[in-house]
């Protein structure tokens, strides 16, 4: 597997050995002893989320504030845009982003360490995604950014029309109100 940094260091782009013939491939999606060796993060996975979404439909900005989780996504059907937000009141990147395009096809992971915001965009037709999490879900701890914040200033892709996005997530604090991580 091989791990690349990205504007913001935390966030990491993995690309599995994928092995391939005429019968299809194979690839590892998750070995904790490699994603230790090749990220520097030593935690437990204690939740596997799968998610299906129609073209246009945007997720996010999602984070847990008392149960923070980092989260391993990938994309097994499809292609999202999907997004990170530094939302560490201490770290000199606060309130930066960075985006990576993940899709059944180039079989990328991203690691997305707790403190930081996440959403993603469907580009396709429509995507199912797949996440790890570092912590359980807890519906009553978890907060919300806007997904068009100016402060902000995420590059979504264009889709074609307004993203479609859930009642909770179109009423989302911008980050100047929002309560983030230390």
């Amino acid at each position: 597997m091989q791990a690349t940094s990205t504007v913001l260091p935390e966030v990491v782009i993995l690309e599995p050995k994928v092995f391939g013939d005429e019968r299809g491939f194979f690839f590892e999606s998750f070995n904790a002893r490699t994603f230790r060796d090749v990220t520097g993060v030593n935690c437990e996975f204690v939740q596997d989320n799968h998610s299906r979404s129609i073209h246009q439909v945007l997720r996010g900005l999602h984070y847990q504030l008392e149960h923070p989780q980092g989260k391993l996504v990938r994309v097994v059907a499809g292609e999202v845009f999907d997004v990170a937000v530094d939302i560490r009141q201490s770290s000199p990147r606060f309130g930066r982003w960075v985006g990576v395009e993940l899709s059944a096809q180039n079989k990328r992971e991203l690691w997305i360490p707790p403190g930081f915001a996440h959403g993603f965009l469907v580009i396709s037709e429509s995507a199912e995604f797949l996440y790890k999490t570092t912590d359980y879900w807890h519906p009553e701890d978890e907060r919300s950014i806007r997904w068009d914040d100016p402060e902000i200033g995420i590059e979504w892709p264009a889709v074609g029309g307004v993203p479609i996005v859930s009642k909770k997530d179109a009423s989302a604090s911008f980050l100047a109100n929002a309560a983030v991580f230390p």
